[in-house]
């Protein structure tokens, strides 16, 4: 079964940019995003109404919700598969309906906004801005693997104000807003384990472009001494639900070096307003003051969480980038 298409009006000064564009190449500010913010960066210090946070958790949830029956619906049915960046980097159709429903749905719901999509790029010049990652986990949606969400994250002024994760497959809904994070309806507390040996840490390093990038003997060590240092380390295939799981106590920390501001925005402030931390790590040089969504890196932790090892081993890889990408810049 195929989503239907929904029809989504083109917002007067609207523009959009290709799959292509909208890749943050070598850690590098990717152009949807360039656009959307106008090279305006401030510090998370604006003021915005608690009670209308509220109101675009609920608009959120409710838009993620409106096309999940119908992933869950084709999820492990025939389906054809686009490849973008390359073999590993998939799109379907399913995505692709999602996130113009998704985006139908919030532009009714709260008109002053516009939309940062993985599909779809930039749409439309409101003040609400929505990162919008309609199945993230697409790889394990197509081969039928459970492990997948759909995650909308609300800015504005560049403060994260409200964000929801929803997993369909595991009937979770994990949310955010200015007044706490919750997990469905009820309040949500990270808490993970004090003790490093024990921890539990998400982590998708090395990829197959990571052992390019890095050098393959230098990001196998890395990984070596992961696995050394904590009880598991585990690759789940969603920087989003791994944010969620770490703000649910679920996972202890989490770590990933090639990301974008609709994998992380809604994850950031469920993780945060959870009581965990959520560490940008610059893997190229970045404007002073930039909102820590629009890093390409990050290192997740619970509250009374210690991954000293994890957070060495990413700084490592952070450094190492942030210099290759200033000599050949």
């Amino acid at each position: 079964m195929i989503l239907t298409n929904a029809k989504i009006g083109r917002i007067s000064g609207a523009s959009t940019t290709s799959g292509e564009d909208q890749v943050c190449r070598g850690g590098r500010l990717c152009p949807a995003l360039a656009i959307i913010l106008k090279g305006q960066y401030l510090t998370q210090t604006s003021r915005f109404d608690p009670d209308q946070s509220r109101t675009l958790r609920l608009a959120a949830i409710a838009a993620a919700e409106s096309v999940a029956t119908q992933l869950k619906d084709a999820f492990r049915s025939d389906m054809d598969i686009e490849f973008k960046r390359d073999r590993r980097d998939v799109v379907t159709a399913h995505d692709k309906a999602a996130e113009a429903a998704i985006c139908a749905y919030l532009l009714a719901a709260e008109p002053d906004s516009c939309f940062v999509g993985e599909e779809g790029g930039v749409q439309g010049t409101g003040r609400i801005q929505w990162f919008i990652d309609p199945i993230d986990g697409t790889a394990n949606f197509v081969r039928g693997m459970p492990s997948w969400c759909i995650s909308i994250g609300a800015v504005y002024d560049d403060q994260i104000v409200a964000g929801a994760i929803v997993d369909p497959m595991g009937s979770n809904v994990f949310s955010a807003d200015l007044k706490g994070a919750y997990h469905g309806d009820a309040p949500m507390r990270s808490q993970g384990t004090s003790d490093e040996g024990l921890a539990t840490i998400l982590c998708s390093y090395p990829s197959a472009r990571d052992l390019v990038q890095d050098g393959r003997d230098v990001a196998l060590d890395r990984f070596a001494g992961l696995v050394e240092t904590y009880s598991a380390v585990r690759r789940i295939g969603s920087a989003a639900l791994g944010l969620a799981h770490v703000a649910a106590g679920w996972a202890d920390g989490a770590a990933n070096f090639s990301i974008n501001a609709w994998d992380i925005t809604a994850g950031i402030l469920i993780l945060r307003q959870a009581g965990g931390q959520f560490l940008p790590l610059a893997v190229s040089s970045m404007p002073k003051g930039a909102p820590d969504h629009v890093y390409s890196a990050y290192v997740a932790i619970g509250a009374g969480v210690a991954c000293p090892e994890l957070i060495r081993v990413a700084q490592q890889i952070a450094d190492q980038r942030r210099n290759f990408n200033k000599d050949t810049t």
